[in-house]
């Protein structure tokens, strides 16, 4: 028995139980009237915003085990009501550590529309979660046959709820299409098996496309679900459907709000500084990466002292700070790494797999880990202005593109963008990439649906080299933290 069937079984068994502690005679005449269009609200945000997002509620998972051991209904709800088109609860108890009591108090919390998100299996369930204020509910052609889901469906709509309708393979991507279902997520997970896999939701797309009629498509809001945490993915994706139910990468995240910014917005560094006044402004406009640049020929070099005042500016840990460097020794490195409280090391030279395997094995890299304060590389890859990406990519954690200039031969710094139509070439299985070179407030929103997990921005938020402004700090990303179609 795979862990869907052994889930269904366990829901019968709950429902059953259910039935008996509270009948649907108790509460049938109770049911008030769907106030809430999930539907609508999807269309709109994907219409205004360029993409919509059902942001999840989820406490545990049979995958991930448990995910957010405080859960905290405000902090979660005032993270997600700056950017959830709708919100879905978890009420499954024995998998997830849902409870159905969840929904009402979620929905007096929010505006949005609100996801009842479980197996359902019994006419008596969908009766429950509108008792309980749900909008809208999910049902899984997966658990479901045919007539099972038809008759839930029409419960629904009898209830005027939406249903998000799940699909995961190409035949129950046939069926969706004959049920005519009008919002259909697509799970990148393998329910049987709990593997992930983001290319599924082009394919079942494309499935979706060369069966669907033209008006069906038209009417049909394509969600993908599962496996999505970063705003790379997000862009890659948006081509392909309207929406993204995403819950698992955001509850695992300490500060929700900075990871709802960062997956719908973006994950944006503002580089150089040498200066503790800029710390307070990259704070308000929701910067997530600080760089300090330790190379000495660059005019934002600092030295150690000078990275330390700056860094404790940040006293509530909110900036991500990275240290720039380029060739240096091991030996200065590992001083670096053990007397900084840096979260990324930057590699901007010629440092090669090699180098970067001897800094995973350097003291102060293996303590930070040992101390649960991982330190993630960053190499950083020279783009040239006829230049493509490279065949092969460093093993770093993530690639920061950077222009080069062909005269001089400098890599970085140079104030210039490269010709971003190279970023094409970005797909699902590419790394995660920071796109660098010339940003400014003239070219920051042509930066918008490029497949990148965010910007690094240096000169282009500068009075004089290093020195940052707080006004042009403020315009260019209030720009940038604006969400538009693309």
């Amino acid at each position: 028995m795979n862990v869907l069937e052994k889930i269904v079984v366990d829901k019968r068994l709950e429902v059953e139980q259910r039935k008996l502690d509270f009948p649907l005679t108790e509460f049938i005449e109770k049911l008030t009237p769907n106030d809430r269009d999930f539907k609508l609200a999807l269309q709109n945000d994907h219409k205004n915003k360029g993409a919509a997002f059902i942001l999840e509620c989820k406490k545990a998972s049979p995958s991930k085990g448990l995910i957010r051991p405080v859960f905290d209904l405000d902090e979660i709800c005032q993270a997600y009501d700056e950017y959830a088109s709708c919100v879905s609860v978890l009420t499954d108890e024995k998998y997830f550590q849902g409870e159905f009591e969840r929904l009402p108090l979620v929905k007096a919390k929010l505006r949005q529309p609100v996801l009842c998100k479980d197996f359902f299996i019994d006419e008596y369930q969908v009766y429950l979660a509108r008792y309980f204020g749900a909008n809208a509910i999910l049902l899984m052609l997966s658990v479901l046959d045919d007539e099972q889901y038809t008759a839930l469906n029409q419960l629904a709509s009898k209830l005027n709820m939406s249903v998000l309708t799940e699909v995961s393979n190409d035949e129950e991507m046939h069926r969706a299409v004959n049920l005519k279902a009008d919002i259909l997520g697509i799970n990148n997970r393998n329910l049987r098996d709990l593997s992930t896999d983001l290319h599924k939701t082009p394919e079942l797309v494309s499935l979706f496309n060369t069966l669907a009629s033209a008006q069906q498509i038209e009417n049909t809001v394509l969600i993908s679900e599962s496996g999505i945490n970063n705003h790379q993915q997000v862009n890659l994706l948006k081509q392909d459907v309207q929406g993204f139910l995403v819950g698992s990468s955001l509850m695992a995240q300490k500060n929700l709000s900075q990871a709802c910014h960062d997956l719908i917005i973006g994950e944006h560094k503002v580089c150089g500084l040498t200066q503790a006044s800029a710390v307070k402004t990259l704070i308000e406009n929701k910067v997530k990466h600080a760089g300090l640049i330790f190379v000495s020929k660059s005019p934002r070099c600092v030295n150690i002292d000078t990275a330390k005042e700056i860094i404790e500016q940040d006293s509530n840990g909110q900036l991500k700070f990275v240290a720039v460097t380029q060739n240096m020794p091991l030996k200065d490195l590992d001083k670096l790494i053990l007397e900084l409280n840096i979260s990324v090391l930057q590699l901007h030279g010629d440092e090669d797999d090699s180098y970067i395997d001897a800094v995973r094995e350097l003291p102060g890299y293996i303590n930070k880990t040992d101390a649960n304060k991982n330190i993630s590389i960053w190499k950083a890859v020279a783009i040239s202005e006829e230049g493509s990406l490279p065949e092969r990519w460093p093993s770093a954690d993530r690639i920061l593109l950077d222009t080069k200039n062909t005269a001089t031969g400098q890599s970085g710094g140079t104030g210039q963008a490269f010709n971003w139509d190279v970023l094409k070439d970005i797909n699902l299985t590419s790394p995660q990439i920071m796109l660098a070179g010339g940003l400014n407030l003239e070219n920051i929103e042509s930066t918008k649906g490029l497949p990148v997990c965010g910007m690094d921005v240096n000169s282009g938020v500068e009075t004089s080299p290093g020195v940052k402004s707080e006004q042009q700090i403020n315009q260019l990303f209030s720009l940038v933290n604006q969400r538009k179609p693309h």
